[in-house]
């Protein structure tokens, strides 16, 4: 219950909530009464207090500093939905214009005055739906023309894949066929990958920047075995580069490097700006190649906003900040900007990934080359296990995943800590401080491990690990 106030009490009003609040606050019904602005405001914000630091997330890719100036321009068109493009034209032309230059970053063919193919989305989940539909489309347009049937569509990926893959093959109905992984090889083999491939593969999904350990697929080598296998089969099978976490990463550090529209089978790209494109939560760009990859019968004309508008959207409202955000970035940084914060994003990795190599107790299973990460492994987990080490990290604030991989190398299991911008050199070292404090105070400890796991155990860990990390955050629905 929320204790009422009156004018007579105006004068005691405080910032803290307690002054009003003398019970729970409301979880499952509404309540009643009002309550003052400074108190709801309180309220929440004690309670927020309890979240971790977003600062010390080493498990999100996702950007968690801009600077002053871009937060005024977001707070002030926050109540713009980007989806009335008739009255808000500017915001329009600022999504084009990024498109324009990612497009432009990818090497795609287009002209000096030519306008590149291509839509901003709420991330890169919403922006691989969309690449995917669009392979979907086609290779159903393809198959109708040939007499052929049109009910067994396929993907071929790698079991590295991240699961908005997974979701889109089961929302759209599309078989995903997984290259398995193994031991000491976390990325899709290109030579399998292309035997997988059949006459109802829509595309095969490379990824540029594996969520497990950063790495680059060897987008080239696809593209070049998968020529030989079309010319013989006719099938004109596609590549969609993944490229969320290293679209804004590969052209400044490795420009020479080839995976995106230079290679003649690449089809679209999608990339997310609120990685390493520099912004906060909510955006990310799909491109293609021209406009026939892009089939006209999935885009939608409105008129009841103002004028003719196409859209190729999943959801249709959404705020503007995140588009106006990464033209600022874009306008702001330029290459020049960009490189030189990847670079010492990269550096600090290094600097992180040499304090954990000297502890002696790791094996470093992420490349040099690839998104800025450390992906390690216990080099002996017969008494503790990386799980311990994430879990007992977060009394210092540190937030560090720990998962096993994918099949067919679930009994490894890594930690991961991801660099980003706001992560420095001095930050390195603490954590590498605090991880060698960790393992010391668990040496002293009896091993939780009595016997040797099986696989399930192993599973039932994470699930264990994970879900006292979720219940410390909500009770309740999902």
């Amino acid at each position: 219950m929320l204790a009422a106030t009156n004018a007579t009490e105006e004068h005691v009003h405080s910032t803290f909530a307690s002054r009003y609040v003398r019970a729970p606050v409301p979880r499952f019904k509404m309540p009643e009464k009002s309550i003052p602005k400074d108190a709801a405001y309180q309220v929440i914000h004690d309670e927020l207090m309890l979240d971790g630091n977003p600062r010390l997330n080493l498990a999100s890719f996702v950007t968690t500093w801009m600077e002053p100036e871009c937060d005024k321009l977001m707070m002030a068109a926050i109540n713009k939905n980007y989806v009335d493009m008739d009255e808000y034209p500017v915001t329009t032309e600022l999504q084009n214009r990024c498109v324009n230059m990612i497009a432009n970053l990818f090497h795609a063919p287009v002209g000096e005055e030519e306008t590149a193919v291509g839509v901003g989305t709420v991330g890169s989940s919403e922006a691989i739906m969309l690449a995917g539909l669009a392979f979907k489309r086609r290779w159903q347009h393809k198959r109708k023309t040939e007499g052929k049937p049109t009910d067994n569509p396929n993907i071929v990926t790698g079991a590295n894949v991240q699961v908005c893959w997974e979701k889109f093959a089961r929302y759209f109905e599309v078989e995903l066929k997984e290259v398995k992984l193994k031991e000491g090889y976390y990325v899709m083999d290109p030579e399998q990958a292309v035997e997988l491939v059949d006459e109802n593969t829509i595309c095969v999904a490379a990824i540029l920047g594996s969520t497990l350990t950063g790495e680059f697929e060897d987008v080239k080598t696809l593209n070049d075995l998968l020529m030989k296998k079309n010319e013989e089969t006719g099938w004109g099978t596609p590549i969609h580069v993944d490229a969320a976490s290293g679209g804004f990463i590969a052209p400044f550090l490795y420009p020479d490097l080839e995976w995106d529209f230079r290679l003649p089978l690449v089809k679209s790209i999608n990339v997310s700006g609120h990685k390493y494109g520099l912004v906060y939560a909510g955006v990310g760009w799909v491109v293609w190649r021209n406009k026939e990859d892009l089939p006209d019968d999935l885009v939608f004309h409105i008129n009841y906003l103002g004028s003719d508008q196409p859209t190729f959207t999943l959801n249709f409202s959404k705020g503007s900040s995140q588009i106006i955000a990464q033209y600022y970035q874009f306008l702001r940084l330029g290459f020049e900007g960009y490189k030189n914060i990847i670079e010492n994003c990269m550096e600090n990795m290094k600097v992180l990934k040499q304090g954990i190599q000297n502890t002696g107790r790791f094996n470093i299973l992420s490349k040099d080359i690839g998104v800025p990460l450390v992906a390690f492994s216990l080099k002996d987990s017969s008494k503790h296990t990386v799980f311990e080490i994430a879990e007992n990290l977060r009394r210092f604030g540190w937030i560090l995943p720990a998962y096993t991989m994918p099949a067919n190398a679930q009994h490894v299991a890594v930690l991961r800590a991801v660099i980003r911008e706001d992560f420095s050199h001095g930050l390195a070292k603490r954590l590498v401080e605090h991880i060698e404090q960790v393992l010391k105070e668990m040496d002293g400890l009896p091993s939780r491990l009595q016997h040797k796991k099986t696989e399930r155990e192993t599973q039932e860990e994470v699930f264990r690990y994970w879900k006292r990390l979720v219940d410390r955050k909500r009770a309740g629905v999902c």
